[in-house]
């Protein structure tokens, strides 16, 4: 476990394993634990990096009252990847953390040699008629923070999300919430998802550097609107959406079977 001072903030990240480097973006209020399981079986493979995002708990901002711009999450990874390196390396995004690789690739394309974006919610990717609810179903989990409370926002969020807790593979670590998380959830409602949907991909940029893109989504994610960007996005890319064993969360549900997977693809 180490430490980055940057500018505005501090993060915390972990480094695990052996081979080149690796880093995973997790979603939501995901931070630098939420992927163990995963990181378990991809730690003989790949040196695997995780850190929280500015803004979690055990990466406190300078300034608790500041608000990070989306793209400074981008601007933390690139700075942690040249802190450890320097030369590129593969990033693995989820959700949220999909976004944030997309835009890493964007603006920073020499420090990236593949990019898994998987179910990035992009929004701007989809037809009109999908966009308006997906976008009108995020500004009501916002309504709700400020008028009903963090749980009552992160609930109605699980209830549309399409994510599913009920197809565990064998031996998947059951997580233990940490004495941390509600202030995660708190920074993830309030700062981070807020600014992830005013966020707007360069799709422009991403497309000139399609070759080093892989769009992917959960096996049984079904019914929730980050399926369907990560499909636009493998149609606007030219690239073969890539199927990862799960749903929105099938690296926490099913590691082994996803880092599988994901080897291959690397």
């Amino acid at each position: 476990m180490n430490t980055l001072a940057l500018p505005g903030a501090t993060l915390h990240y972990q480094v695990r394993g052996d081979g080149p480097l690796l880093l995973l973006l997790p979603g939501g209020d995901g931070d630098a634990d939420s992927a163990v399981g995963l990181v378990d079986h991809l730690a003989a493979h790949f040196t695997v990096v995780t850190h929280d995002r500015r803004g979690l708990a055990r990466s406190p901002l300078d300034d608790p009252s500041a608000v990070p711009a989306f793209a400074v999450h981008a601007q933390d990874a690139l700075r942690l990847v040249e802190h450890l390196t320097d030369g590129p390396v593969a990033v693995v995004g989820f959700s949220l953390g999909a976004l944030v690789g997309l835009d890493l690739l964007a603006r920073h394309p020499d420090r990236v040699t593949t990019l898994v974006a998987h179910e990035p919610p992009a929004t701007q990717l989809l037809p009109d008629a999908e966009r308006e609810p997906a976008e009108r179903a995020q500004e009501e989990v916002g309504e709700l923070v400020e008028s009903d409370g963090v749980a009552v926002a992160m609930q109605h969020f699980l209830s549309f999300a399409g994510m599913r807790f009920d197809e565990w593979e064998d031996g998947a670590p059951r997580p233990t919430p940490a004495q941390r998380r509600p202030a995660n959830l708190v920074a993830f409602l309030r700062l981070h998802a807020p600014q992830a949907h005013a966020h707007r991909v360069d799709l422009p940029a991403v497309l000139r550097h399609a070759d080093r893109l892989v769009p992917a989504a959960g096996a049984t994610s079904t019914g929730f609107f980050p399926r369907r960007c990560a499909e636009e996005l493998a149609a606007a890319s030219g690239r073969e959406l890539s199927v990862f064993p799960g749903a929105h969360s099938g690296f926490l549900t099913h590691p082994a079977a996803f880092a599988d997977r994901l080897r291959a693809v690397l």
